[in-house]
């Protein structure tokens, strides 16, 4: 028979063997609720119909009753935006996308009026995308005010949602969204276009995740994720897609300052 002290080793190598498994698992999946993070699912916001929600931002698509999607984009404007949103009209589909202010929306503010002039939604990614969760309270809020106030200036339109740079939030960074205005917006499908210049597996990826109510993340500054937009449009839409801004996807609902959408 195995000594106690034995056994006690094989436990307790054990139980470390299940806490580096359960820290790895959350940390590749850290929007899924690892740490307790409480989000709403779109379905649950459009249960809560907002007496403010202005009709042009329903527009003719209720998600209540079509199968929508999100197409959302990362870390813009870049070189390749042109091209994207020259794509995205092309394919009559409007995106949500989450701006980088210092060397994106200083460098290309010309591509920022377009994205807001042609429909789609400007939201915010931070200035410099700092993660929100290591930085002080003053930080977090200059993170979060200098690229609204940039596409406010250019715009006429101060953003009501953001993106945390890695999806990475907490307690403070809800408090502080909510005081200036903000909600949160995180995903359900991504491709990880960051490791890859592979169109065609960048495609595969997001049709192999792509769901009802789905809100899709792809980044327009790498070289191949905007060669594989036209492909996963006309794939989604074979499967009977309607694309929609994050805010189109959450009405007659609306997204709530402070909280968190996924």
């Amino acid at each position: 028979m195995p000594s106690l002290t034995r056994k006690m080793k094989k436990t307790g190598a054990g139980l470390r063997a299940v806490a580096v498994s359960a820290a790895a698992a959350c940390l590749a999946v850290t929007l899924t609720g690892c740490g307790g993070l409480d989000t709403t699912a779109p379905s649950a916001a459009r249960a809560r119909p907002a007496a403010t929600v202005q009709a042009a931002r329903l527009g003719a698509v209720d998600c209540r009753e079509v199968k929508c999607i999100a197409l959302t984009f990362d870390a813009g404007p870049s070189e390749h935006s042109a091209r994207l949103l020259d794509i995205l009209k092309e394919k009559q589909v409007h995106a949500t996308f989450f701006l980088l202010g210092k060397r994106h929306i200083e460098k290309y503010p010309d591509l920022v009026r377009r994205m807001a002039a042609e429909g789609h939604e400007v939201a915010s990614h931070t200035w410099d995308h700092k993660i929100l969760t290591r930085i002080e309270p003053d930080e977090i809020r200059e993170e979060l005010r200098r690229p609204d106030d940039a596409i406010e200036r250019l715009t006429g339109h101060r953003p009501t949602l953001m993106r945390p740079p890695q999806g990475r939030t907490d307690d403070t960074v809800h408090e502080i969204c909510r005081e200036e205005g903000l909600a949160e917006v995180l995903w359900t499908v991504t491709a990880k276009d960051y490791r890859t210049t592979d169109s065609a597996l960048i495609t595969k990826r997001v049709l192999a995740q792509a769901d009802r109510d789905g809100i899709i993340l792809l980044h327009d500054l790498y070289d191949g994720t905007v060669p594989a937009v036209p492909g996963i449009i006309d794939a989604l839409k074979e499967r009977g897609f309607v694309f929609v801004t994050v805010p189109q996807l959450l009405a007659p609902g609306q997204a709530e300052p402070g909280k968190v959408y996924r």
